[in-house]
């Protein structure tokens, strides 16, 4: 029987190095969530659409690939109607990344639109617990409040989506919708 010795040291230097160096090439970083928001907030109506591309690309990168395959597994699934398929991918999906925001954001979509409504929110409440800028789990959470007839919140909600992104037609269109009935106008 031949034994191999294994130097731990050698081994463990050699995988960081080939983390480090794995980077991008030309040595640019990506821009933080943070200055993506902002370019979004201060974009003009005709930039917002690319504006919002970038902050939905970046919170949809969970740092795995096999994470990410399952969050489009979901939605794929999602865009066919295939509400009961989207569910168990992106459950999976939750349950390997339990910090990953856009999994429950995605999975709420999907409650909801599977009519589950009380686990949609749950995962709503989850999302936004995780990213609190989220103004598209921020929309769904005012459907929902709208829908069981919250309209107040559901206008404060919608508040909330216009100050992240201000050019979110739907989000326009609700607090419009809402103000024809006398909710969140102000005096």
């Amino acid at each position: 029987m031949v034994r191999y010795i294994v130097n731990l040291k050698h081994t463990v230097t050699a995988l960081g190095c080939a983390v480090l160096l794995s980077g991008p090439a030309s040595g640019q970083q990506a821009p933080q969530i943070s200055e993506l928001l902002e370019a979004l907030r201060t974009a003009p109506p005709e930039q917002s659409a690319a504006a919002v591309r970038n902050v939905e690309r970046e919170w949809s990168r969970s740092g795995s690939a096999a994470m990410d395959l399952l969050l489009k597994r979901g939605r794929d699934a999602m865009a066919v109607g295939n509400f009961d398929v989207a569910i168990g991918h992106l459950t999976a999906l939750t349950d390997h990344a339990p910090d990953f925001p856009e999994g429950y954001h995605a999975r709420a979509t999907a409650f909801y639109r599977a009519g589950l409504y009380g686990p949609a929110l749950d995962d709503l409440e989850t999302a936004l617990a995780l990213n609190p800028d989220n103004f598209n789990a921020i929309f769904g959470l005012g459907v929902l409040f709208e829908e069981l007839g919250n309209e107040r919140r559901a206008a404060e909600l919608y508040r909330r989506v216009l100050a992240l992104n201000p050019h979110h037609e739907n989000a326009e269109k609700a607090l419009e919708q809402l103000k024809t009935i006398g909710i969140g106008r102000t005096l």
